[in-house]
């Protein structure tokens, strides 16, 4: 068997040289020489595009799952194997999710603002999620491990996806074109689908509209998948209960944005899965994978380049 010639770029380090290795690849310094690229930032989509002109690399990895850039930037074409990280990264983002959602479920978004004990009492905003009904939008690894962390807590699941294929777990899927179908039913709208442009703005005016007015949305996937206008007039009118958001749009959040001074608002920065823990988990692929493009195997995490992810 051929040993397959990986370039590492845009940086190298020790341990991912390792994986390639183990993987039974070689580390080519040469992109003009190299049968394989594995590229280890989210950014720099152009330059990406610009190493490729001049490599005959059949198979590119990319280091994340949310690759739009890389589509808007021309980089990713059918001329080669593109994969990503997609399902990899799953159960951190998951844990986030779950987190945001255990956080505003015992109102930690109120507590810890508060500057002096808050009187304990009927009529407080703290519950349960055992009988929420939580609707996952997206059902790939991030959905799929939501629905498995949501089981023994007793929250009923509703899985929305473009197949309609069903999330184990769930009571029941539905494709994406039945979500305003469904989302009147949700306690907790879990956005985790992949940002494409078919996607966004998924989340609009009129979705939010449909939702109960006690609500919460979660979103630990792209900002552009909800309309921000929308959601802010959503919570400025009490359509909704409040949004949970780890990615937002735009992204970073500017200062002063009204987003930041909501009290039914709980923002994180783009943290659901930071690179320490990423890199354990991109490693282990790399190897996986390079070992599988040697042996002419399928890749995980293959892109879909007429879908955009």
């Amino acid at each position: 068997m051929k040993t397959v010639k990986v370039h590492v770029a845009p940086f190298v380090s020790d341990e991912m040289k390792a994986a390639v290795e183990s993987g039974g690849g070689a580390i080519s310094d040469d992109p003009e020489a190299a049968d394989a690229v594995v590229w280890t930032i989210p950014g720099q989509a152009e330059q990406l595009k610009e190493l490729l002109e001049k490599s005959p690399a059949r198979w590119v990895q990319l280091p994340f799952a949310g690759i739009e850039a890389f589509f808007e930037a021309g980089a990713i074409t059918d001329e080669r194997t593109w994969s990503c990280t997609k399902g990899v990264y799953g159960p951190a983002t998951g844990e986030h999710a779950l987190a945001l959602m255990l956080g505003v479920a015992r109102a930690l978004h109120t507590h810890a603002r508060d500057r002096k004990w808050a009187e304990a009492g009927f009529g407080r905003p703290e519950r349960r999620l055992a009988g929420a009904t939580v609707v996952i939008v997206g059902t790939g690894g991030i959905g799929a491990f939501i629905a498995r962390a949501l089981a023994p807590l007793e929250a009923q699941v509703i899985g929305v996806n473009r197949s309609g294929k069903a999330l184990d777990g769930a009571a029941r899927t539905v494709t994406v074109d039945r979500l305003s179908e469904v989302v009147g039913d949700a306690d907790y709208l879990v956005v985790a689908a992949a940002s494409t442009p078919e996607t966004r703005h998924l989340v609009d005016a009129a979705l939010l509209a449909r939702m109960k007015p006690d609500a919460w949305i979660v979103n630990v996937a792209r900002g552009p998948l909800i309309d921000t206008d929308a959601l802010v007039t959503a919570l400025e009118d009490g359509k909704i209960g409040g949004a949970a958001l780890d990615v937002t749009d735009p992204e970073p959040l500017p200062e002063g944005h009204p987003l930041w001074t909501m009290d039914n608002v709980l923002i994180t920065p783009h943290v659901a899965n930071t690179w320490d823990m990423a890199v354990p988990e991109l490693l282990a692929l790399i190897e996986r994978n390079v070992a599988a493009f040697a042996a002419g195997r399928p890749l995980e995490g293959l892109v879909d380049a007429s879908a955009g992810y």
